[in-house]
Parts: structure tokens; sequence; C-alpha cells
């Protein structure tokens, strides 16, 4: 009967504390994976949903798209694919073909906007070709080569910067060119310097200059790497030497020499040829692809050093490669058609606007620093009757949008 009885009791206390053990461990496992609540294919992630748990369990939809925004992928390059930005920048080519082609068409001999089409395809009679391919279309392919260059220097210089009052100006480039270029006019035959650049062309010396001052820029801001902020104030104090050091050459030069470096310190595209074209062309041959490879580099390089390095950028060496990218450009572009200001200012910013992004795009800046200046140099053709230096009209240009920033950034400051 005792026997009987027992069998009939709750289990032992033993057993009981083995079952609670059991179901203590299962609650434990459940917490560390909560269950994931299903999802159909394509729906919206919700991020309030997701734990540090589950958001590792949870799978991407099958097409592995997240909404919105396509991915592309070439080897081992991925992107994102943007359909405004594409626009936009194909929105420039062909206003800057349109302009091109009215600015190739100005002249003693007018040539209309067709016909200049049809003898840049191979059409057109002979002294159409010659005017159109020999007089005219190296100016134009000057202008917008050098445009092209100076939004591109000044797109990087600014994503490197984190500031959208950097430009290439303030790290050296336009002033060093200025003083080199302005000394082979004044001292081309005087003292031992004139015969040291006597023998150099006028954009070769231009190019040794810009290069001289961004390079000593460089050095003296070199603190175990490079900042942004350091770079910049370096870049002023090396412009305003450079700017003392050109108007001392244009006290003591003669009154035709001082004309003649005047009109190269405007930035002028009057009676460029093919011998402009083919530097700048190489330059950005060679520059352009390289600073599309940096570019994702650079998009890393916006938030901030500490996370850029936890991304495996190497962010000394990706910065100073960017920099030597935007000096080369800037210094080519000022050789071949003299310092056109506030391009490479303006340009970077507008085309940031157009696009929406969070950082100036390289392509479409170089895209719109192209237009601009062979839209600047077809209105100092047209609009007051006699032709002008193609840098008065980007300054007029470009300095009340300089105002609009800093009024931006002051209020950007106080608030």
């Amino acid at each position: 009967h005792r026997d009987d009885t027992f069998r009939d009791d709750k289990p032992p206390a033993e057993t009981s504390r083995d079952a609670v053990s059991r179901q203590s461990s299962k609650d434990k496992q459940r917490k560390r994976s909560p269950e994931v609540p299903a999802m159909k294919e394509g729906s919206p992630i919700s991020s309030s949903r997701l734990t540090p748990g589950s958001a590792s369990a949870l799978a991407l939809p099958r097409s592995g798209r997240v909404a919105g925004r396509p991915p592309l992928r070439v080897g081992r390059f991925s992107g994102v694919w943007r359909p405004r930005l594409v626009g936009v920048t194909l929105a420039g080519v062909a206003a800057l073909t349109l302009v091109a082609a009215v600015n190739v068409g100005l002249g003693d001999f007018p040539i209309p906007v067709a016909e200049v089409l049809r003898v840049l395809f191979g059409a057109g009679t002979g002294a159409e070709q010659f005017i159109v391919l020999e007089l005219r279309l190296p100016r134009t392919l000057t202008g917008a080569l050098v445009g092209a260059a100076l939004g591109l220097s000044g797109a990087v210089t600014q994503a490197v910067a984190r500031n959208p009052l950097a430009s290439p100006d303030l790290l050296g480039v336009t002033a060093g060119a200025s003083v080199a270029a302005v000394a082979l006019i004044v001292l081309g035959s005087v003292g031992p310097l004139g015969a040291l650049l006597g023998g150099a062309s006028l954009p070769m010396a231009a190019l040794i200059g810009g290069l001289g001052a961004a390079a000593l820029v460089y050095v003296l801001a070199w603190r175990r790497g490079i900042e942004g902020y350091r770079l910049v104030l370096v870049g002023i104090g090396i412009h305003a030497v450079a700017l003392s050091l050109t108007q001392w050459l244009l006290v003591v030069a003669q009154i035709d020499e001082a004309a003649r470096a005047t009109v190269w310190l405007t930035g002028s595209l009057n009676a460029r040829g093919w011998e402009h074209v083919v530097p700048v062309g190489l330059a950005l041959a060679v520059l352009v692809p390289i600073a599309l490879l940096l570019t994702f580099g650079l998009g890393a390089l916006q938030f901030g050093d500490d996370t850029a390095r936890g991304l495996g950028i190497r962010v000394n060496r990706a910065r100073s490669a960017l920099i030597l990218v935007a000096i080369g450009l800037a210094a080519v572009a000022t050789s071949s058609a003299g310092p056109i200001l506030f391009v490479a200012l303006v340009v970077p910013q507008i085309t940031q606007r157009l696009v929406g992004a969070a950082r100036p795009p390289l392509l479409a800046a170089a895209v719109y620093g192209a237009l601009l200046v062979v839209g600047s140099d077809l209105i100092a053709r047209t609009v007051l009757g006699s032709e002008l230096p193609v840098g008065i009209v980007t300054a007029a240009v470009g300095a009340p949008y300089l105002l609009y920033l800093l009024a931006r950034r002051n209020r950007e400051v106080m608030a």
C-alpha cells in the first residue's frame, strides 16, 4: 500500500529542480536568439523592431537591394545608381556642347551652330574647317579643359577639408604660379633669376611655380599627417606672401611688361592654340581616373579620421593622394590660362546643391566647371562689345556667391 501511494504522489524534489533548470536554460537561449518576425519579400525593414540578436539573424530580400537605391557592381567596385546625379551631369554635357558650338561660331566670319557641328564631324568646306579647327576650337577646348580641371580640383579640395570655403587657391597653387609667371615676364632678361627663367616658357614657369608653392604648403602643414584646417591656414599664409611678391614685381616692371602681366593675372583665353590644349588634356586623362579611384576613400573621410580608420582607410595616405591630385589639376589649369578665379570655389557648391549629395560630386563638378568657363568666355566676347579676359566674368559671378557662403556660414555659427 505504501508503494502504491508513493507512485501516485508528486515527483521527488530533485526531479522538480531538474525541470526548473531545463526551463531556465531554454529561457536564456530565447533571450540570446529572439524570434524574428516574418516579413514578406521586398517589405521595408523597420529599425525599431530589430535588436542586436535579431539583426544578425535577419536576412535581406532575395533581390539584394535596398528600396530606392539600386546597387551597381563592377568587379571589386560597387556603388549606388543615382538617377539625379546622372541626369544633372548629362544636362551639363548637353549645355556645354551647345555653348561651345555657339562660342566657336562667333568671330569676324560668323558660322551657324549647325555648320560648326557639321565641321566637327568632318563635313564643311576647307575654309570652314580651317577657321573652326585651327583658329577657334583650341580656345574653346582650352577653356573647357581648364574649367573641368578647376572644378574637379575644387571638389576634391572641399571634400578633403570638409569646408565649402576651401579651394586650390588656398593651397598656394594660384599664387605660386602667378609669382613665377610674372617673374618670367618682368625679369626675363635681367639678372641671374632672369637667366634661369629665360629658358622656360610661360606655362612651364607657371606650372613649376604652382607646384613649388603647393609643395611648400604641404611640408609646412605636415604634423604626423595632414589636417584640413591646418592645411587651409598654412595655405592662406603662403598665398599672402606670394601675392606680396607679385605686387612688388608689378611695381618694378616696365609699363608694357606690367600690362602683359596684368592680363595674364586676370585669366585669359586669348591667342590659345593646340599647344595649350595638349598639356591640360593629358593631365585630365591621367588625374581624372586617379581621382575617381580615390573616391571610395574620399567618401570614408567625410565621417572623420577615426571612422575612416575603422573602415580600413589609411587616412594620411588617402588624404595626401587626394591633395596631390587637386594640386596637379589646379597647377596645370593655371599654367594654361592664368588664374581664373572663383571657378574652383563656386562650381562644387552649385553641383552639390543640384545633385543633393552630401559632398561635391566629382564628375558633375568637372562638367559644370567647363560650362562656367566656356559660358563666361562667351559673355566676355559678346555682352560688352569689347573682348574681355574670362577671369573678369568668373570673378563677377563668384564674388557674390562667396559673400553668400560667408553670410550663410556666419548664420550657422550664430545659431
